[in-house]
């Protein structure tokens, strides 16, 4: 049996910490926050592990000569032992999903499945890889909608499936580097993912509201003449702050790759990447009007950026 610390490596367990985000943000724009959320996020997090171990299983060979140092190449897990644990957490995760969130959950979580087990036998080293990596983030933000109305999670699906497709263009790089063109692409995404996260939504967009209430009220909440509505205000500054957040920290790894577009640096930029991606998810679950809630799921960059100094989450 492998060591607990080697199957830690082998799912990039910190690297998870960038997961349930995804379940709070769709949630929270579909209006469907509540006790099965974090039962969602869980399951959302065994088909993420799912993926990592599938991955290293698929890669085996090339990490031998790549990699060697990965948990399969180096002996510490043989590649029986990490193909069972991705069909188990497979299993384990659209299990959690129906009993979490019923059939409208497991006909989000077996796609989202397929998609994971897809990218990584098939699609990775294809130019699919991208796409198909944004679809499964995107498929996972609306594993989070599922108990409401999805639509209304399609904005927060589609800016996580942006961001998710410029980490997975830079990772096909980390071992060879790349020329600038590439973080010259990728930034200019993550600045209109930045914006579409940061910007105040219209009230139509918030969930429950349909329009402008029959007294005169705004649906901010505000009554003219009455000074300003601090909700309204947190709705505006938290998405702001915290989408400015992601753009520093992501956008600056990624300005270093345009500098020198070196294996190492895009490494550092995929890392940051993953470890950023709370800050987005955050500000995007404040736009939808949970600002606590927000600021409570970027806190969890810090902690991945710590954890991924232990176990690379690339």
């Amino acid at each position: 049996m492998p060591r607990l610390a080697d199957v830690a490596e082998l799912v990039r367990a910190p690297a998870a910490l960038s997961v349930p985000g995804d379940v709070v943000a769709g949630a929270a724009a579909a209006g469907t926050l509540g006790p099965r959320t974090p039962a969602l996020a869980g399951a959302s997090v065994l088909l993420y592990w799912a993926g990592m171990a599938a991955n290293d299983w698929a890669d085996r060979d090339l990490d031998a000569v790549e990699r060697p140092e990965r948990p399969i190449p180096s002996g510490r897990v043989s590649p029986a032992a990490a193909l069972g644990l991705a069909a188990g957490l497979t299993a384990a995760g659209v299990a959690l999903a129906g009993a979490a969130g019923g059939r409208r959950a497991v006909a989000v979580a077996v796609p989202l499945a397929a998609a994971v087990w897809g990218y990584d036998l098939r699609a990775k080293n294809s130019a699919a890889g991208p796409p198909v990596m944004a679809l499964c983030r995107g498929l996972d933000v609306l594993l989070g909608a599922s108990g409401g109305r999805p639509v209304r999670a399609l904005p927060a699906a589609l800016t996580v499936a942006a961001h998710t497709w410029t980490v997975t263009a830079l990772s096909r790089r980390e071992v060879s580097g790349a020329d600038a063109a590439l973080p010259l692409g990728t930034l200019a995404g993550t600045a209109l993912v930045a914006a579409a996260a940061g910007l105040p939504p219209r009230a139509a967009d918030r969930p429950g509201v349909t329009g402008a209430a029959p007294d005169g009220q705004g649906t901010s909440g505000r009554r003219p003449g009455r000074g300003t509505d601090p909700l309204a205000v947190a709705r505006t500054v938290l998405p702001a702050a915290l989408a400015a957040w992601y753009t520093v920290r992501y956008g600056t790894a990624q300005a270093r790759v345009v500098a020198e577009p070196t294996a190492g640096r895009v490494r550092a930029a995929v890392g940051a990447g993953i470890t950023g991606l709370p800050a987005l998810q955050g500000a995007l679950t404040a736009r939808a009007g949970a600002g606590l809630l927000g600021v409570a799921v970027a806190a969890a960059a810090p902690l991945a950026r710590r954890l991924a100094r232990k176990v690379s989450p690339t």
